[in-house]
């Protein structure tokens, strides 16, 4: 699992072996593309990461 986008982008993170099942990194792309004019200068926390 791996940060798509911003300061820590391309970051590597660290995850449990077994019981993960991330977002893809398109599907995330394609999701913040489609609300990128209206999330101008916001910060955005992914809070459903790994959770399939």
């Amino acid at each position: 699992m791996r940060v798509i986008a911003g300061s820590a982008g391309g970051i590597q993170l660290d995850v449990p072996k077994r019981g993960v099942r991330p977002t893809m990194d398109r599907v995330k792309a394609a999701i913040f593309s489609s609300l990128a004019d209206k999330i101008i200068g916001e910060k955005i926390l992914d809070l459903f990461a790994g959770s399939g």
